[in-house]
């Protein structure tokens, strides 16, 4: 045979994809920690969602792509009148969730937010059940939203853990798509061979650079792209459900395939390594570990490397607050992933390059004692100069026990140090937090906070009546496994 002719024997599909397809069509959840676990998930998810509503420009981008549009039995956006097809309400839905950068995260060799998944499972569950309805058929229940969202941060964590996108350029959205796409097709009742095909169709789709997160093009898009990848997770598994044949090596045909498009040739230093090494690494199947040790943002709206690094500057408040033109320097002491991510100098533009920025994150926390979303917004920071005055005297050094800890299985610390130098030579205590305050080895001092994160997020929304509703069906696990997904959302109606 001609060595210019491809073989075109047909292979069976890469087992990266036969295993995420047997994990959602066939796993069994019963830990009841990783249920619970995602019932405070729920709460906070959608509080962050809520919370977001209060913003224009995340609003601005919200409802039918085409005014007027009537979609019957379609899938309600929380807080909202909005009832849109399935596609776009997980577009809206997930826009809403990351818009102020409040919801969980995951942080490893990748970086993500798995509750961000909810725009699609939500969007695809209140569909289903009201289209059920309307045959008499059952509908679906909010246990099984949960038991999709247990999934979905599953798939994107136990991928996050040895593999790292960001560094060939692609941005974890991509982990966003991949998920929901698993998780949507099975709830919308696909065959095998249907979610199969769904999920190669997710890896050849093309993925999403970091630009729009990284100086100096950081901007809004990393707002709303999480729900742009949820959504089309959504659209790849109705395509599929609808008899579209599958790509069965979309990892690993030769010079076509993922592997060798997006995962080595992007990168000098991947491209030399041996071939297996330019495959995935899975250090443990699929289960419910992520939904276990997932990490809530409790206290503060900021990117989660700097979560810690706020904590310890509030601490300094009190020490520093009538000093403030005194200070000489400021150290923060941190991880090599939050020097690679949020580390920056010189202008920020808007409101979404600040809230990645440890040292805007840490000035503003050290100034005023406490970090919200509106500290990001452009009329905070030019009414504030001594912001930037902060910056300009920050120190952002690499301490190796952080970053080595921070991979670490049995720690996952995502630790900050702060300290402030005086022009004096005096200084305050180096102020160090290990883990934050919404890590699992903190889970029992959070949930509380938590709860009450929810009821004040409920309350920019809710009369008090719906508020007190929504937070009591929520607060009874028993009672909200039970609860059919189209009666929750009614909840959630304007």
């Amino acid at each position: 045979m001609s060595a210019n002719v491809d073989l075109n024997d047909r292979p069976d599909y890469d087992k990266v994809i036969q295993d995420i397809a047997d994990y959602v069509l066939d796993y069994r959840i019963k830990s009841e920690i990783a249920l619970s676990t995602a019932r405070y998930c729920l709460m906070d998810t959608l509080g962050c969602g809520l919370l977001a509503l209060r913003f224009p420009e995340c609003t601005k981008l919200l409802g039918p792509q085409v005014d007027g549009t009537v979609v019957p039995n379609g899938s309600r956006v929380p807080g909202t009148r909005f009832c849109l097809d399935p596609v776009k309400a997980a577009w809206d839905i997930g826009a809403m969730i990351r818009w102020l950068d409040f919801n969980d995260t995951w942080l490893a060799a990748e970086w993500g937010h798995p509750s961000d998944n909810l725009g699609g499972i939500l969007a695809v569950t209140d569909h289903l059940s009201q289209q059920r309805l309307t045959r008499g058929d059952a509908p679906l229940t909010m246990g099984q939203v949960l038991e999709a969202m247990i999934m979905a941060h599953e798939i994107q964590g136990i991928f996050a853990l040895e593999n790292s996108f960001n560094r060939v350029g692609l941005d974890h959205v991509f982990l966003v798509k991949l998920a929901s796409t698993a998780v949507c097709a099975k709830l919308m009742g696909a065959t095998r061979e249907q979610v199969r095909s769904a999920i190669s169709h997710a890896f050849v789709d093309g993925q999403a650079l970091r630009t729009y997160r990284h100086a100096p093009n950081a901007g809004s898009r990393k707002s709303w792209a999480a729900g742009d990848a949820s959504s089309r997770g959504v659209r790849l598994a109705d395509i599929a459900i609808r008899g579209e044949m599958g790509i069965p090596a979309a990892l690993t045909a030769a010079q076509w395939g993922f592997y060798d498009v997006l995962f080595s040739h992007t990168n000098k230093d991947l491209a030399t390594k041996p071939e297996d090494q330019r495959r995935f690494s899975f250090p443990q199947g699929f289960g419910t570990y992520v939904m276990e040790n997932i990490l809530f943002k409790i206290s503060f709206p900021a990117e989660f490397h700097g979560q810690t690094a706020c904590e310890a500057a509030v601490t300094l408040h009190p020490q520093v607050r009538g000093r403030l033109q005194e200070i000489d320097k400021i150290i923060i002491t941190t991880q090599e992933s939050a020097i690679r991510i949020i580390s920056k100098v010189g202008l920020l533009a808007n409101a979404a390059d600040r809230d990645h920025c440890i040292q805007y994150m840490t000035a503003v926390a050290l100034a005023f004692g406490n970090l919200v979303a509106e500290h990001y917004e452009d009329d905070f920071h030019q009414a504030h100069p001594i912001i930037d005055e902060l910056r300009a005297k920050m120190e952002v050094v690499e301490d190796e026990r952080y970053t080595r800890e921070y991979l670490e299985p049995d720690k996952r610390s995502i630790a900050n140090a702060v300290q402030v130098v005086f022009k004096d030579g005096s200084s305050t205590p180096q102020v160090a937090v290990e883990y934050p305050i919404g890590h699992r080895r903190r889970r029992m001092e959070g949930l509380p906070l938590l709860e009450e994160k929810f009821k004040s997020n409920l309350a920019t929304r809710f009369p008090p009546q719906r508020c007190a509703q929504i937070f009591a069906l929520c607060k009874d696990q028993a009672a909200l496994v039970d609860t059919p997904v189209n009666h929750f959302m009614d909840l959630f109606v304007i």
